[in-house]
C-alpha cells in the first residue's frame, strides 16, 4: 500500500527551530524527521525512522558479507562488568549512572565491550570456536557536557558496534582488515566521502586505532594529511623529535631585567631591543613558554603540571585531554597560583639563580614536562622565576632536566608528517566510524580464555568496530540539501518516489492513483500527497523540504495525458505520458 499524506504522521515547519545551529538539525526538524525531547535527545518520527532503517540495512548487508553475526544487548546494564575494566570510574561524568529500587548500581551503556566479552566467555571455550565476529545496532548514552548540532553530537545516539574474537594476533589482523574493508564498502554505498586517519584509542584501549572521518566544515575533529599519504587526527599526530645539540661551549645562563614582559610577544620585542643577537632577530620560537595546567584525577586530587614548549606554540586542548586522560585538564586558576607562590606568574621558568624551580626533584615538586622539540642542547629565553626578570641561554640537559616529554602543542599546516611524507595540511572532519585492535585488555580483565591447540588456556585477542548510525544520517542531511530543503541520495531516501496530485479536478487524483498503483506494482516505495484541499505551492514546498529524490507531478498536463517527473537534485522537470512513468523512473 502507498503511504498517503492524508493519514501519515507528519507535520512540516516553515521556520527553523530556535535551538538549531547547523543545517541538518534545522532541516530534519522542519521536515518532520525528528523532534527534540531534551538537550541532545530526540524522538524519531516515521520519516526519520525510514531513513535510519535504510542506513542500517546497508550496514547489516556488509556486516553479513564480512562474516559477522547480529545480536542485541540491553542499553541498561549492571555496574559490575564495567568495574572489572575500571571504566565505571574512567568514564567520569560522561557516564549515565542510576540505581534500581534495591540500591544496585546500573548504567546506560556508552559502549558494550564488557558484555560482548562476557557473552563469548559464557558460551565459547575452544580455539575451534574462533574466529568469531558479532555485532549489534543499539542506542548508546553519553552525558555530553554541551550537546550540540542536533544528531551530530547528542546524549542518545544509535551505533553499530562489532567485536571480533581471535586466538592469535595474526587472526586479529585478518578480522580487523575484514571489518575495515566492510566500512569502506558501507561508506561508498552511502555516498559518503571519507578519510582514514590514525587515531588515539582513548578510553577504549588497545593498540591499532583508525578513524573514518567525513570531511566537512562543521566537523568537530581536526585532522592532518600530507600529499604523500599520511593522515591522522590531531590527537594521534606525533611531532618529529629533532636531534640533540652539543652542550659544550654554549654560554652560561644570563639573567636580565625584563620589566612589563609577561607575554611572549612583549618578551620578544624586549630582547630584540635590549639583548639583540648578531645573526638574526629573536623569534617567539626561541622562547620557552611554561604553561601551568591543573589536572583533576579520578580520586578528586588536583595536581599542577608545567609544560615547557616553544613560545610560538599553543596547547591543543584535545591533545592535552588525550595525553592526561583519565584526568581532567584545564588551565591553572588564580587559586592554584596562590597555593604555589614559588611560581611567578608571567615569569615562570624551570631554573633560577638559586637552582631548579620545576620538576619532581625541585623545591616546588611540580611535575615539569616538555614538548618533543625541547631536546638536550637547545638554548632558550625563558622566565627566571623572579618578577620582571628573564634568562638567556638556558640550555636543556645542562641547566634544567624535565620529568618527561609530552606532545600536546598545536599542529600547524606545514609541520612535517612523522612518516617523512612531506608537510601536512589541516582539515575539519566528522567521525563516522572507528576501528580498534583492542588486543587482550578486556579479555584479561574479564577472564576470556579458550583452550588452544595444545590444550592450554590462551587469552583471546579482540577488535572493536563502531559506526555512528544517527550521526551518519545527520551528515548525509548536512551534505545533501539546498535552500529549499533536503535532497536525499537514493540509497537512503525515505521513499523512492513522491507523487503529488496538484489540482482540484477528479481527473488529477485519478491519474495520480493510477501512477501510484503502477509504481507500487513495480516495487517502488511511494509517498503520495493526496491531500485534497491544499494548494500546489504548499505541496511543492513540502516535497522540496522532505527531499525524496524523484517527484511525479500530476497537474494540468493530465488533461493531455502527461505528468512531470521532477529530479529533486538537479531541479530538472520532464514531461512524460502517464503510462510511461514507470519506465522513465526505471530507466
Amino acid at each position: 500500500m502507498p503511504t498517503r499524506l492524508t493519514n501519515y504522521f507528519l507535520r512540516t515547519l516553515r521556520e527553523d527551530p530556535a535551538d538549531a545551529e547547523v543545517t541538518s538539525h534545522k532541516l530534519l526538524v522542519r521536515a518532520g524527521y525528528i523532534r527534540r525531547q531534551a538537550p541532545g535527545v530526540f524522538a524519531w518520527l516515521p520519516l526519520g525512522l525510514r531513513v535510519k532503517a535504510k542506513i542500517e540495512a546497508i550496514i547489516r548487508e556488509e556486516m553479513t558479507n564480512a562474516g559477522a553475526h547480529e545480536v542485541h544487548f540491553p542499553a541498561l546494564l549492571p555496574r559490575e562488568p564495567y568495574e572489572l575494566t575500571n571504566r565505571w570510574t574512567e568514564y567520569g561524568d560522561a557516564l549515565f549512572r542510576l540505581h534500581d529500587r534495591k540500591g544496585a548500581d546500573y548504567l546506560l551503556a556508552p559502549t558494550h565491550e564488557e558484555v560482548f566479552t562476557l557473552l563469548v566467555k559464557d558460551l565459547y571455550n575452544s580455539y575451534k570456536d574462533l574466529p568469531l565476529s558479532i555485532y549489534q545496532i543499539q542506542d548508546k548514552y553519553r552525558d555530553e557536557a554541551r550537546p550540540r548540532a542536533g544528531l551530530l553530537r547528542g546524549r542518545e545516539f544509535t551505533m553499530k558496534d562489532a567485536y571480533s574474537f581471535d586466538v592469535s594476533d595474526e587472526g586479529l589482523d585478518a578480522s580487523y582488515q575484514a571489518q575495515r574493508d566492510a566500512y569502506e564498502r558501507i561508506f561508498t554505498r552511502l555516498g559518503l566521502e571519507y578519510v582514514i586517519v590514525q587515531a588515539d584509542a582513548g578510553a577504549m584501549g588497545g593498540s591499532k586505532s583508525e578513524e573514518f572521518l567525513h570531511p566537512t566544515p562543521v566537523g568537530e575533529d581536526t585532522f592532518v594529511r600530507s600529499a604523500g599519504g599520511y593522515a591522522a587526527n590531531v590527537e594521534a599526530f606525533q611531532t618529529i623529535v629533532p636531534d640533540s645539540l652539543p652542550i659544550d661551549g654554549q654560554p652560561a645562563p644570563l639573567v636580565f631585567d625584563s620589566p612589563n614582559t609577561p607575554t611572549i610577544l612583549t618578551l620578544v620585542d624586549h630582547v630584540n631591543e635590549h639583548e639583540p643577537r648578531a645573526d638574526r632577530p629573536w623569534r617567539a620560537a626561541d622562547t620557552l613558554k611554561n604553561v601551568v595546567l591543573a589536572l583533576t584525577h579520578l580520586d578528586g586530587k588536583r595536581e599542577l603540571v608545567v609544560v615547557g614548549m616553544p613560545g610560538d606554540r599553543e596547547v591543543e586542548v584535545k591533545r592535552a585531554e588525550v595525553a592526561f586522560a583519565p584526568a581532567e585538564v584545564e588551565a591553572a586558576t588564580e587559586s592554584d597560583f596562590a597555593k604555589h607562590p614559588g611560581l611567578v606568574k608571567g615569569y615562570i621558568g624551570p631554573w633560577s639563580p638559586t637552582g631548579p624551580v620545576l620538576g619532581e626533584a625541585s623545591a616546588s615538586g611540580i611535575r615539569f614536562l616538555v614538548d618533543p622539540r625541547v631536546v638536550d642542547g637547545t638554548s632558550w629565553v625563558t622566565g627566571a622565576n623572579i618578577d620582571q626578570k628573564h634568562v638567556l641561554s638556558l640550555v636543556a640537559g645542562r641547566d634544567f632536566v624535565a620529568d618527561g616529554v609530552i606532545d600536546i602543542s598545536d599542529v600547524r599546516a606545514g609541520d612535517p608528517a612523522p612518516d617523512g611524507s612531506g608537510p601536512v595540511e589541516l582539515a575539519r572532519g566528522m567521525e563516522i566510524g572507528h576501528v580498534f585492535q583492542l588486543g587482550r585488555k578486556y579479555a584479561d580483565a574479564l577472564g576470556l580464555k579458550v583452550l588452544d591447540e595444545n590444550g592450554k588456556l590462551a587469552t583471546v585477542t579482540m577488535g572493536s568496530y563502531g559506526i555512528g548510525v544517527t550521526r551518519i544520517l545527520a551528515i548525509l542531511a548536512e551534505g545533501n540539501n539546498d535552500e529549499k530543503g533536503l535532497v536525499w541520495p537514493a540509497a537512503v531516501a525515505p521513499f523512492d518516489v513522491h507523487v503529488l496530485a496538484t489540482g482540484k479536478d477528479a481527473a488529477v487524483f485519478d491519474a495520480a492513483e493510477t501512477i501510484v498503483a503502477a509504481l507500487e506494482a513495480s516495487r517502488f516505495d511511494v509517498l503520495y500527497d493526496d491531500r485534497p484541499k491544499l494548494s500546489p505551492g504548499v505541496k511543492f514546498a513540502d516535497a522540496e523540504l522532505i527531499g525524496v529524490p524523484k517527484i511525479v507531478i500530476a497537474g494540468r498536463g493530465v488533461a493531455d495525458g502527461v505528468v512531470e517527473i521532477w529530479d529533486r537534485a538537479s531541479g530538472e522537470r520532464t514531461s512524460v505520458p502517464i503510462d510511461e512513468v514507470v519506465a522513465a523512473l526505471e530507466g
